[in-house]
This record gives structure tokens, sequence and C-alpha cells, in this order.
């Protein structure tokens, strides 16, 4: 159950139909099942991005859904002390909580519905925990992670951290109440997320009630992916078959449909973005357009000049 809800949905805004007689209903072109693997210092992840051609997922690199887990006392897991260069990366705490700490001197704690936003541009070191306290009792534990790719241009960016809090999201509704529909960042029907974003993309958690159907208008100069979280139903216009952990690519338009199961909600991530198209090179945790470039970012973190881990975590720098 997501932790960012509304009391009465059909007090929200609503998002407008689109006219069906002038807007294109974008077919679906390709379904695929997320393989199960493990992240940092063993959490479990599902690769959703896997297998996909790199062009069809146009800015956007690489996705994890971590979780959903119900750790036990003592097992709550997190990642070392890592680097990264040349792309952003959104942390998004849909159930639980995790702690995150950068060289730049940016980090919280984000919990059920917050999003962690991090340019690492130039280069940043960072590190994500879950809290002491979670560790000590255990819980649930339900994010996304996902990579968001920058252009040449803005490859060496400053560094940068966006702290959104759940109740910041734009809550939406669809046009008959079905669904309830959280902006995280981009903008949708006239209606503008907190996220603060470098490569112009959408963002958008939908919770869709049984047997409804949700179709929204959608930037016909951005890709569209639908990433179903938990639940089953439809997708496109023609009604594809989906379930949780499988990833939907949609094809030309300017609209994007999703239905539940009659008998289940679905929960569906929904996101899309102008595509950059230059070259990818991208290894480990650096995304740079030539292998040169990836060559300098491994001499330049191994020189340290990708930033230090502060002085309150100095204990741990053996880790990385």
């Amino acid at each position: 159950m997501p932790a960012v809800t509304a009391d009465n949905i059909l007090t929200l805004p609503r998002v407008a139909a689109p006219d069906p007689a002038a807007a294109r209903t974008r077919p679906v072109v390709s379904v695929t099942t997320a393989p199960k693997g493990f992240e940092g210092e063993g959490f479990p992840v599902r690769r959703a991005f896997a297998g996909v051609d790199l062009r069809a997922l146009d800015p956007f690199i690489h996705m994890d859904q971590m979780g959903e887990v119900e750790y036990a006392p003592g097992e709550p897991k997190g990642t070392p002390w890592h680097p990264h260069r040349g792309f952003e990366t959104v942390t998004y705490m849909i159930d639980g909580e995790f702690a995150h700490s950068d060289s730049n001197g940016g980090g919280g704690l984000i919990t059920n519905g917050d999003t962690q936003w991090m340019t690492a541009g130039a280069g940043i070191l960072h590190i994500e925990t879950p809290p002491e306290h979670l560790v000590m009792s255990g819980g649930l534990f339900h994010g996304i992670q996902l990579w968001v790719n920058l252009p040449r241009t803005l490859k060496f960016a400053p560094p940068r951290y966006q702290d959104i809090r759940g109740t910041s999201v734009a809550l939406l509704s669809s046009p008959d109440g079905g669904a309830l529909i959280r902006v995280i960042a981009g903008e949708l029907g006239g209606h503008a997320g907190p996220g603060v974003t470098h490569t112009p993309i959408t963002l958008v958690h939908a919770t869709v009630s049984p047997g409804a159907a949700l179709t929204l208008p959608w930037r016909a100069d951005f890709n569209a992916l639908a990433y179903v979280l938990a639940g089953k139903g439809t997708v496109g216009g023609k009604g594809r078959p989906v379930e949780s952990g499988q990833l939907a690519v949609y094809g030309d338009g300017d609209t994007v449909t999703v239905a539940a199961d009659p008998r289940q909600t679905l929960e569906v991530l929904l996101l899309g973005g102008q595509p950059i198209r230059e070259p990818v090179a991208a290894y480990g945790p650096f995304v740079m357009n030539t292998k040169a470039e990836l060559i300098q970012a491994f001499e330049d973190f191994q020189a340290g000049r990708l930033g230090t881990i502060p002085a309150a975590h100095a204990d741990v720098q053996g880790e990385m």
C-alpha cells in the first residue's frame, strides 16, 4: 500500500480526459519481465529495463525496483560509498526508509513517499543505508531507483541534491475518480510535480482501482514507459496484459492507457522524457558519451577528484 494517498480522491484536481477525436493512442510495442537480482550489500531488486533497447528507453539508462520485501530484525541492507558521474539518480521510496549522504553535503532521510533526486554531474560520492532503528526492528522496504541521463553539455554540471517530500507531490484524480495520480516530476495535463530536472521528463505513480481504466495526455516528443509495481491489468488501446514486475514500452502518440484487472488494484509507474539521442558509454557507476570519458572518470575517481567522504563518515572509508 503506497504511503501517499488521499482521504477523498473525488476532491482532488482532475486530469482532463484527452479528446479521442484529436489524440492518438500510443500502441504498446513491447512487454518485458524484469529479472530478479541483488544490489549493494545484498538487497533484492528487479532490473526493470533488462532486455530493452536503450533507444526505446532514452533518456533513461537504468531502473531497479527495490523490494518489495518485509525485513526481519537485522536484515535491512544498503550500499557502501560509491561514485557517480554523468547522470542523475532518482530514489523514490514507496514504503520504508532510506538514509542518504553525499560528498557534496547533501542527504537526509527519505521515507514513505519521499524522493531523493541527486544530480551526479561532474562527479560525486554517496552512500545509501537503512537507518539504524530500521536495521534493529526490520520492516517494509519498497522503492524505485531510476537513472536519468544527462546530455553532453551537462555531463559536468555541478552536483546538486533535491529532497522531495511525499507531501509535496501533485495529487490528482482521473476524470472518473477511478485512479489516484502522483506527479513527482515534470508536467501532466497542466499540473506540475515538484522535481526539478535537467533533462525534460515526466514521472508519475498511479494507483488504478479494480476495473478502472486510465488514459493520460502524454507529450508527443517524449518516449513513454509503464512499469507495474503491483497487481495485474492491461496497457494500450488493445488491452495487452501486464502484471507485477513487467515493463511496457509505448510507441508514438499523444496518450497512454493503463487499466486494472477487475479483481485487484494496479500500481504503475509511468515515465517518459525527451530523448537525448547521443552516444552512450556506460559502465558501473558512470554514464558518459565515449569510452575515453569512462576511462577518465575511473582515473578521476581513483585520484580522489570526484569528492571525499565527509569527516563524519571517515570510519567507513574502508568499505569503498
